[in-house]
């Protein structure tokens, strides 16, 4: 697998947040975000986040949560109809991947041994599927995969 090296700064998001098995329920979850962000005029060359926070390898999968973001600005008043949350900046390897179940799911499955194979650890934060520009038209995503520093 290919990747590039970036350092990603510290984001401040607006995120809504689904729990249950990964799939079908996330996508759902980030049209809703999108409805939102629509109606407040952020979608316009916005940063969009998906962050699966639990493995469903050791978490069960009526537990599983999954957060859909949107970067925010420093100074935007967020209001009660969405959560607030900060993503610290760090260094991570990006991944890009075709914009299908498929190909997601796969590029997870060979993250961790490129990771290995390349000697990188993984840092102790989530990894984030990130969508830049127009998401209608882009057919590909990032895998944004925390590292830690001691190899950067």
């Amino acid at each position: 697998m290919k990747f590039k090296i970036e350092t990603l700064p510290n984001y401040r998001i607006a995120y809504m947040r689904g729990v249950g098995p990964y799939g079908p329920a996330n996508i759902e979850v980030m049209e809703n975000l999108k409805l939102w962000a629509t109606e407040k005029n952020l979608l316009n060359s916005a940063i969009l986040l998906a962050i699966p926070q639990d493995n469903p390898e050791t978490t069960l999968p009526d537990n599983c949560r999954f957060d859909a973001c949107i970067v925010i600005s420093k100074d935007y008043q967020v209001d009660e109809s969405i959560c607030e949350g900060e993503l610290p900046s760090g260094h991570y390897l990006i991944y890009e991947v075709k914009h299908t179940a498929q190909d997601i799911q796969q590029a997870y499955a060979d993250i961790f041994p490129s990771l290995q194979r390349n000697g990188y650890k993984m840092d102790n934060k989530p990894i984030l599927e990130r969508y830049i520009g127009d998401m209608f038209t882009n057919p590909y995503c990032e895998i944004c995969v925390p590292i830690k520093p001691d190899k950067v």
